[in-house]
């Protein structure tokens, strides 16, 4: 090592503290998962948000990066959410006379789909004894994760909590929903990209986008409806249940 420069611990001390490192670690992270995802012919399981979000996890235990240290720099990442979620507006503009043929079907799909949700996995925490904080988390996580943490603060969720289920829900949506949809004969592309934005949220959709075009029209439209009704309905349905 040359004297003149500092041993490499300190650079290190001095690179983990920066919210430049966090940002750059972020975009860092998933360009690898996406370069991964093109190779693998984009199988589901080399998703680029799972990748990333292993690759920053264990960057952040080893470096011993505290979460709230890192959240300083990728804010501008999380910003940036809303503004993604908005402009899927653009493929459901686009294949809006095909979707008004099917809204009826379409509705009563997303009903049944955001219902089910919600009552499997705050019915599975239940039984399980669990306490009410994390069934408010679950009630909130059935939407994409910038209308998850707004439907949390409203029925006095935890956000962060909440949006650690969403996401975590949008990943194995978009992991696993390929291989459940095969499994249940659903061939229709219009129908695999409508249940995958219901059950899987943005990363979900991300999933049908890059996949087929007709999905990721349905994808968005399935993650729009069911965040816009959710966040109307949920928190009055909570405020009656109380």
């Amino acid at each position: 090592m040359r004297p003149d420069l500092p041993p490499i611990h300190e650079i290190w001390v001095y690179l983990a503290g920066s919210p430049l490192f966090a940002l750059v670690l972020t975009l860092a992270a998933y360009s690898f998962g996406l370069s991964l995802y093109e190779r693998t012919g984009k199988h589901p399981l080399a998703n680029p948000v799972l990748i990333a979000l292993i690759l920053i996890a264990g960057t952040l235990t080893v470096g011993e990066i505290p979460y709230q240290k890192y959240f300083e720099g990728a804010q501008f990442v999380h910003f940036l959410l809303g503004t993604a979620t908005v402009s899927l507006a653009i493929p459901i503009y686009k294949g809006l006379s095909s979707l008004q043929e099917r809204m009826g079907i379409l509705l009563m799909a997303m009903t049944a789909g955001g219902l089910t949700s919600i009552a499997v996995a705050v019915g599975v925490l239940h039984l399980m004894g669990s306490d009410d904080s994390l069934m408010q988390g679950m009630v909130a996580k059935s939407v994409t994760a910038p209308i998850a943490m707004g439907i949390a603060e409203r029925i006095q969720a935890s956000p962060t909590l909440t949006a650690v289920f969403a996401v975590t829900t949008g990943v194995l949506g978009a992991v696993l929903g390929r291989f459940v949809l095969n499994a249940a004969g659903v061939t229709a592309w219009w129908q695999r990209g409508f249940a995958l934005g219901v059950a899987a949220h943005g990363i979900g959709t991300s999933r049908a986008l890059s996949v087929h075009p007709v999905a990721g029209t349905y994808a968005s439209l399935g993650m729009g409806m069911h965040g816009v009704v959710s966040a109307i309905v949920l928190p009055l349905i909570f405020r009656v249940m109380l």
